[in-house]
């Protein structure tokens, strides 16, 4: 499945959502990603309207979760409990939707994060362990991951999303635009998290910062990518739905 997120989504209101749907599925996209981020929060006053729209359209999944004002590390526990809270209602309502699987990022680092490295781990892995227990309890995949070049982001390598998550059966979503900010070790982390994979995330950048540009418009080796990627849904996180239009011809004619 190659999907469109909702980034692509230019309204602050709903309205035009369904004709929007109905356009990405004329486009030969395969399904949607729903971003869970103001001003389109999943919520269950909404649900029913996603839901009818996907049904009625015939388009498949994927929800990406609230993440720009959660920590899942905090040192906080009221913090922390409320995004564990906010992340089980988004993967309760993604069941619901029957998403082929959710996003969620991992926590972030802070200053008293940085220098108690230990504790800040083991309360990190302990929403990690949290998550994967929701995901089994809902049914659905839930992938962590892996962050953009960013000074407060963790897990933006292969290594350390590893560390995070070893031991934990919790999905990975493969960012491939961040990981080229980063290590640029695409066939690393394929091989490192192999069937983990859960979701992909496509877009691209020069390798400096993560400016979601259309594949193709960047330094992403695609050729090489995609060939190794597993069958999981693929979703393309770009800036409007003409670049999602590019996008997806590009990854056409790179799999010739």
């Amino acid at each position: 499945m190659i999907g469109l997120s909702m980034t692509a989504y230019s309204g602050r209101r709903l309205d035009a959502f369904p004709q929007w749907v109905e356009r990405v599925k004329a486009l030969g996209f395969e399904g949607i990603e729903i971003v869970s981020e103001w001003p389109h929060f999943l919520t269950r006053e909404n649900l029913p309207f996603f839901k009818e729209t996907l049904e009625t359209i015939g388009l498949n999944v994927t929800v990406h979760a609230p993440f720009s004002d959660l920590n899942i590390a905090s040192f906080n526990e009221k913090i922390r409990g409320a995004s564990l809270e906010i992340l089980e209602e988004t993967i309760r309502l993604a069941s619901e939707l029957e998403a082929k699987a959710v996003t969620v990022h991992p926590g972030h680092c802070s200053p008293v994060s940085r220098k108690y490295q230990a504790e800040y781990i083991e309360i990190h892995r302990r929403s990690l362990r949290a998550l994967s227990m929701l995901s089994a309890e809902y049914g659905i995949p839930v992938g962590v991951e892996n962050m953009p070049k960013f000074p407060i982001l963790d897990a933006q390598t292969p290594e350390r999303l590893a560390l995070l998550v070893d031991g934990i059966a919790v999905g990975i979503t493969f960012d491939i635009g961040h990981l080229n900010t980063t290590t640029r070790d695409f066939e690393g982390f394929l091989k490192l998290f192999g069937e983990r994979i859960v979701a992909v995330h496509m877009h691209d950048n020069h390798g400096k910062s993560d400016e979601h540009l259309t594949p193709g418009e960047g330094t992403v080796p695609w050729e090489e990518v995609l060939r190794k990627l597993p069958k999981v849904p693929w979703i393309l996180e770009v800036k409007g739905i003409e670049e999602g239009v590019k996008g997806y011809t590009f990854i056409k004619s790179a799999l010739k």
